[in-house]
């Protein structure tokens, strides 16, 4: 247990500490917390002045979205003071003082920059293998290992209160921040408050601020700490404001739910969500598999939960003909690249990653690379890395074109997910080919040509 740190309110100084990085500002508290007792590298340290923000492209966002054309974004961002100011009565709600609020606001100006980058998230946009390239690297392996080595003591207290793999843990961390090297350095309270009043997802986001708030009326975060994403994740394990609400523990017993500076914390509120999401305790995300041409793919479906017996009598097999060891495990069927790249059957663990981050390549990633730390091997089939890559206008016209033809993608967005696979598989099986679902350069040649 690490000592316990004074969280004494410094007064005026601290005011001005929350005031600057509210408003965005730069941050010279000489009074910020020792360094000795800061277990994590990726926050800001004290009398650090932080880098000036991209400015917005002024440019409307790339999704269609009403509320994301530069001009709606015009108008939002000069209708911000008000917003921010109408938010009070609900802030009260959440228990925050008149005092708190108004030291919170004074000053605070909207990030536009933000827009640009709502709609450009690469979980949505890379392809598979080009995301995971960035992730799982030697580098990222090696000091995974080192951390697992090194905090020792403190995995082995968390997954035994909580039964969440400490790989899957490491994972976490070494995704999210690159092991607390990238967890940003945007205000989270400026960040969450732009997203709340401008932008296509204001209703989700007023919640976001207003527990930003909450947690600096509290003061579990050091305020000077409280700096994370472009979307207001901040810590080495990137929670956003209303997760922290829900699932931050103190687990080093210091009075404070620390996921910043806190390794115990920090770990333990990791595993605290994972836990109570359903992590299955000793059971796998999945596993790579060979799937053959012939296969049904309108199998490959979310919603279609096979167990691991079924789908070997359907001639889908493990890698290197490998034994699943629980064969009475259900799970779905998952082919990012279709026919031309690897399978995978992902079991109820992968959807619990998934409610950590909605994007299957970000699930893909995190069991990948908890494999790695633990010994495991890279993937042993390869990606069909000649095929050209949708740009991000390119994926929104396939899913327009889809939709005109008559097929159901739901809102068109640019990210290819579930619903926009089952529609090209349809149009391939309308069209003669194998209808794997694989959104590639060709499909979206035929789509144009009829």
């Amino acid at each position: 247990m690490r000592p316990t740190r004074s969280r004494t309110p410094r007064g005026f100084i601290l005011s001005l500490a929350m005031a600057a990085l509210a408003a965005g500002g730069s941050l010279t508290l000489a009074a910020a917390q020792p360094k000795a007792d800061r277990l994590v590298t990726g926050s800001i340290p004290a009398n650090t002045k932080m880098p000036a923000a991209k400015p917005w492209s002024g440019e409307s966002g790339a999704s269609g979205h009403p509320e994301m054309t530069a001009e709606a974004i015009r108008a939002a961002a000069d209708d911000f003071p008000r917003c921010i100011q109408s938010l009070w009565p609900q802030a009260a709600r959440h228990g925050v003082s008149r005092a708190s609020f108004e030291t919170l606001t004074n000053g605070l100006k909207p990030d536009l920059r933000l827009m640009d980058l709502m709609d450009s998230q690469p979980e949505f946009t890379k392809s598979f293998w080009d995301y995971l390239d960035v992730l799982i690297t030697d580098a990222r392996i090696q000091k995974g290992r080192e951390l697992l080595e090194k905090y020792r003591p403190v995995f082995d207290r968390v997954e035994h209160a909580y039964g969440v793999d400490r790989h899957i843990l490491a994972a976490i961390w070494g995704v999210e921040t690159n092991y607390s090297t990238l967890a940003g350095d945007r205000p989270v309270l400026r960040s969450v408050a732009t997203l709340a009043c401008i932008g296509r997802r204001q209703a989700y986001f007023r919640d976001e601020f207003l527990i930003a708030l909450e947690i600096l009326h509290r003061r579990d975060i050091a305020p000077e700490h409280f700096v994370g994403s472009w979307a207001g994740a901040f810590g080495p394990t990137q929670f956003m404001p209303r997760a922290f609400k829900r699932f931050a523990v103190d687990f080093d017993g210091d009075g404070h739910r620390d996921t910043v500076d806190s390794i115990p914390d920090m770990l333990a509120s990791t595993a605290n969500m994972m836990k109570r999401n359903g992590w299955q305790a000793g059971h796998s995300w999945g596993y790579e598999v060979v799937v053959p041409a012939t296969l049904d793919f309108s199998l490959a479906d979310k919603a279609r939960m096979l167990s691991m017996r079924q789908w070997e009598q359907l001639g889908v097999h493990r890698v290197n003909r490998a034994a699943f060891p629980r064969p009475d495990d259900h799970a779905f069927l998952l082919v990012p690249a279709g026919v031309q790249g690897p399978g995978f059957l992902m079991t109820h663990n992968f959807r619990v990653i998934m409610k950590y981050n909605p994007a299957e390549a970000y699930a893909l990633a995190i069991g990948h690379l908890a494999d790695r730390l633990r010994g495991g091997a890279a993937f042993v089939q390869d990606w069909p890395r000649y095929e050209r890559v949708l740009s991000r206008a390119e994926r929104l016209e396939l899913q327009q074109l889809l939709a005109n033809h008559g097929f159901n993608i739901g809102e068109p967005d640019g990210r290819l997910g579930g619903e926009t696979r089952a529609a090209i598989r349809a149009f391939q099986s309308r069209t003669g080919r194998v209808p794997d679902g694989f959104a590639s350069a060709s499909v979206l040649d035929m789509l144009r040509g009829r």
